[in-house]
């Protein structure tokens, strides 16, 4: 018996040193902080008087934060570090490459994987954009740039979104000849209706940040500044108009409207 509690114990010892490797994050302080600015994802708990607010930051510039192994693997990493921080009431998703939030799947990365690494990796994505949408705390996703394809669809998963005016969004794997394969069908669905879902995804429409905010894709649509993180901005902004409620009644706030269109209004 005793043997078998050190084995487990040891085990979500390793379990932990490799979430932690994979998010990419120190402790500094008792507190987690960006490790690297060359990591790929990276996740930082903003203090002072933005305390309450965890960002995940996006930077990979030379392939425009394209959604590949290591990314992936990196972003997950900081998904399962931050869902259990029950200090955190806000997660907001930017990019750091300027003009671009994520260009999607990396399409160059996975024409070299062999027919049975594209199942995997794919399942994987797709994986990684769910447990982004079932995050406990309430998300914002801050699109700077281009989100197209996989890019949006990750923003899709969050719960709220702010565009920057020169943002450029779009579900365009049709022009490819494939469907949205990360959940796009489902939450762009949910988020405008069927009918302009279906308009947006038929004709692989490109739109920008104003665009998006009268089509009602984005909470918020602002014009870009001169740092280029307008978005980033307003979605701090936002963020802090939550931080100040209740954590244990946002996290419940957003189960029963996440869950609400499964259910009767009447139970």
């Amino acid at each position: 018996m005793a043997t078998s509690v050190l084995c487990r114990v040891q085990s979500l010892r390793k379990d932990l040193f490799l979430s932690v490797s994979r998010c990419s994050v120190l402790l500094k302080n008792n507190y987690l902080v960006k490790s690297n600015e060359t990591d790929e994802c990276s996740l930082e708990f903003l203090e002072g008087d933005n305390e309450g607010i965890a960002v995940i930051s996006m930077n990979r510039p030379k392939a425009k934060n394209s959604l590949g192994k290591v990314f992936l693997s990196q972003f997950q990493g900081c998904i399962n570090n931050v869902k259990f921080e029950k200090n955190i009431r806000v997660l907001i998703i930017r990019s750091m490459v300027p003009g671009v939030f994520c260009a999607g799947a990396d399409l160059k990365e996975r024409a070299k994987m062999t027919n049975e690494e594209v199942g995997p990796f794919v399942a994987g994505l797709r994986q990684s954009v769910t447990d982004l949408s079932n995050i406990p705390m309430p998300t914002i996703a801050a699109i700077d740039g281009y989100a197209l394809g996989g890019g949006l669809e990750m923003s899709l998963a969050c719960d709220m979104r702010t565009a920057s005016s020169n943002a450029k969004m779009g579900l365009v794997e049709t022009k490819r000849g494939i469907i949205p394969g990360g959940g796009g069908t489902q939450r762009l669905t949910r988020v405008v209706g069927p009918a302009l879902a279906k308009e947006l995804i038929y004709t692989a429409r490109m739109f920008d940040g104003h665009e998006a905010a009268k089509l009602g894709v984005v909470n918020h649509s602002v014009d870009q500044n001169d740092a280029g993180d307008a978005a980033y901005q307003r979605a701090v902004e936002l963020a802090l108009e939550i931080t100040p409620n209740g954590p244990v009644a946002l996290r419940m706030a957003k189960m029963a409207i996440s869950k609400g269109s499964d259910v009767s209004v009447l139970k």
